[in-house]
Formats: C-alpha cells, structure tokens, sequence
C-alpha cells in the first residue's frame, strides 16, 4: 500500500448514490462530468465541479487527472465465501451436490498447515483487482481460517465483516464441532477482532441444515450479549433446503420462523438468498430490519430459483448483492451485477441500472449498518473508491464514448466490464497495489 498523504485531489467523472434510487428517483444520484474528489486524512473532504472546487484548493495542492476515467465508491461484497475459492466455477449439480462435492472437501483443506493464509491472500487479492473495498465473508470451521483473513485485512486498512463457520450436523466430521468448542473458539475470535480498526466480527451458522438447536442458541445469546455483532447464514435458497429444515425443526412454522424464535431476525444480519418465502415471510423479513444479498450467480450455476427482487423491495427489506464464491463463479460485483439484470429480466421484473449500481454501492453499505462510512462519497465518508478506465477494452472505449445516457454508460460497465475495468482500488484515500497470486507450498 502507498502511504497516506494528508491530501489528495482527483480530476475525473465523478458517480455516487445520494439514496435508493427506487424511492428517491433522479435525486438519489449525483453524477459530476468533471469533477473533483477531494480526500483528506482518507475521507472524503469534498465533491464538486472542478471548475468551482479549484478555487477552494491549497496553493500548490497537486490534481491528479483521471480525465477520461469515472470515479465511483468502492463495490461492497455482502455474501461470499473465501475457503471456497479454489473450487469456484466447478458446478456439480445443486446445492447438496454441490456443497459435498466442491464445497466441504475446500473447506477440509484449510487443516492443511498454511493453506488459510494462502487463501485469504489470493482471496483479497481477487477482491480488490476486482475492485471490492469492503466484504462480509465465510471463513472456515477452522479458527485459524478466520484469524489469516483478519490479519490480512487488517495489514490492508480494509473493512471487513467475517468469521468462522458454526456447524454441528449433516456436514464431514472434520467440519463439525460441539457447541461447547464452538462458543471457546468464537469467544476468542469476538476478543480479538470484533471492533479492531475496520474489522468486525460476524456470528457464521452456515445454515438451519446444519446446525442444532444447542448452536443456534448460542448464536441466540451472542447477540443478546453483544448487540455490535453481526450475524450472517443462508435462508431459503432452494425448495430441497427448505424441506429440510421443515423436517429437522418440525415444531416451527417455516424457515423463518425457526430464525425469527432464536433472535436472528434483527439489524445488522445479513440471510443470502432468501428466494423461497411467502408473502407474510417476505413482510416480517422487512419488519426486522434484516437484510438479505441477492446472490444471482450462484444462484443459476445451482438451479436454485429466481430471486423475487421486487416483492422484497416492495416489504421494506434493505437489498444487497454477494458474489457466493465458490458457487458463484468469480470475485467480481459487477458480474454479479450482470446476472442480477438477466435474473431479473427473466422473471419480468427488469432491474434498472442505476438500481443494480446502489445494490453494490450505497444499497451495500446500508445492508451491513455502515452507510456513515462506507458507499459514497459524502462528506466525512471513508475514502474506499475505485478509478475506472472508461477504455480498458477497444470495445468499451468505443461504446462509452458513444453513449446517449448516465443509464446508458453504467450498462455498458456492469455488461461488458471485468476486472481491466478497474484502473485504481483506493482504501482510505491510499492506492492499494495487490498481492500478487500465491501459491501453496511458498511461503505466505
């Protein structure tokens, strides 16, 4: 990582969400022709027309000219799982399939002495060639899984919500651990790092399948001791998984239920998926102040459904977007993003592009309780930004530059854009240069 200067002045386009654009309309963004960002002691001082802001500049203060480029928020990753990232993009059928196939052999791997920070290195590194600045993240069953992630994202300066995976049925038995061990180990996890710099820390049964009543009551009363934390699984990604939970926990009423009576519906935790509830469920979801990632990759990779994006919107549920490595095939938001308009286009519901750009941005933000921080570039916010090369590809350079609209030119970006799209990831305001890929058996 470059080191911090106190200031920083960037000359480029300039894209940010104000506030949702479903409910606010137009107003909800704010989008600069030729602006100036300006960062000091990494956040954001000021936004403006470059014309009106350099007059507001320190004698001598350089500008950086992204001319040509647009300067936007750094993407923000709500569902996503880094032990899974060397089995990302090997389908094997549906969920259960696919998690005993791909998923829990990955996981099992991180026993392996130093494969958790290999990992957690060429996962961060991928999110942030990616362009993704803030994540909420799976590590493994293994405690030393979540500390290599920790550590890594701590090295970096970036915010990141994770932890490891509780589960004590139906996965291999060198993924399972009592309750008892599971509350040692997750104790000390929430000492360490919960609240540390731009780190927290997130409670992780993986879903309802997997868990007994015992562990989901810890998580029960996790919360209750320490409402800071936050908590992340899945919820109703596909009809099997819904029948199953049915026929482990008879006595509730329906999978949200079931979470609802252990406390899990509540601000600050995050259900991927969430594509099977009725109405009413859909309606309480929304009362709680929970919020769910759409996870549209992985989603058609494993045949789960489509996600009814409207009808949540519609019962008030704060909406986001997550990667789900390794059933989604890759780190990138903005091809998750693309999928999210197929998605939607299929069911008949179209998704707008500046809809699907506050999803990953400001939408994000407000999903994880940080949009005092993080998912725009309002005054005070933490300076995570992106710098996107409007030319990465001959194919872009010419479309962008013929583009008629705002809607036009975010299509283009989210539809034909990738990883050479991202020119710059910015955390606090510095430039981070990523790690290089490593590889397992080197030293980490």
């Amino acid at each position: 990582m470059e080191s911090a200067n106190t200031s920083r002045v960037l000359r480029g386009s300039i894209l940010h969400c104000l506030d949702d654009p479903t409910t606010a309309g137009e107003a909800a963004i704010h989008y600069v022709a030729d602006g100036l960002l300006w960062i000091q002691d990494g956040r954001i001082k000021h936004v403006g027309e470059a014309c009106d802001l350099k007059q507001q500049l320190p004698a001598g203060q350089v500008i950086e000219d992204r001319r040509g480029c647009l300067l936007i928020p750094g993407l923000i990753d709500t569902h996503t799982h880094y032990p899974q990232l060397s089995v990302a993009a090997s389908p094997a059928g549906t969920l259960f399939d696919w998690l005993e196939q791909r998923a829990f052999p990955a996981e099992a791997a991180l026993e392996q002495p130093g494969m958790a920070e290999v990992l957690a290195h060429r996962f961060i590194a991928e999110m942030l060639r990616n362009g993704t600045t803030t994540a909420m993240v799976f590590a493994g069953v293994q405690p030393e899984s979540a500390d290599a992630l920790f550590q890594h994202a701590q090295h970096l300066g970036l915010r990141m919500i994770a932890g490891k995976v509780l589960q004590d049925r139906l996965v291999p038995d060198a993924l399972r651990e009592s309750p008892e061990q599971a509350q040692e180990e997750t104790d000390r996890l929430i000492q360490r790092w919960h609240g540390r710099d731009r780190l927290a820390y997130a409670l992780t049964p993986r879903f309802a399948p997997a868990c007994s009543e015992a562990l989901l009551a810890l998580c029960r009363d996790w919360l209750r001791q320490s409402p800071s934390l936050y908590l992340q699984t899945h919820l109703a990604e596909t009809r099997e998984e819904c029948e199953r939970v049915a026929q482990e926990f008879p006595r509730y009423k329906g999978y949200l239920d079931l979470y609802d009576q252990f406390g899990f519906l509540r601000p600050g935790s995050v259900f991927a998926h969430a594509i099977h509830l009725n109405s009413d469920e859909q309606q309480r979801l929304g009362e709680s102040g929970a919020a769910v990632a759409h996870c549209p990759s992985s989603n058609l990779l494993l045949g789960s459904g489509l996600m009814p994006l409207k009808a949540l919107q519609q019962a008030g549920v704060p909406l986001s977007v997550g990667t789900d490595v390794g059933a989604g095939p890759s780190c990138s938001v903005l091809k998750t993003l693309a999928d999210a308009l197929r998605v939607q286009q299929l069911r008949g519901e179209p998704l707008g592009v500046l809809q699907a750009f506050y999803l990953a941005t400001l939408g994000g933000a407000r999903a994880l309780r940080l949009e005092q921080e993080i998912g725009s570039f309002r005054q005070g916010i933490e300076a995570d930004f992106l710098v996107l090369d409007l030319e990465a590809t001959p194919e872009l350079a010419e479309r962008t530059a013929r583009a008629d609209s705002l809607e036009e030119m975010i299509s283009l970006l989210i539809l034909l854009g990738d990883d050479r799209l991202i020119a710059e990831t910015n955390i606090q305001g510095r430039r981070v240069t990523p790690v290089g890929p490593v590889v397992y058996g080197q030293e980490a």
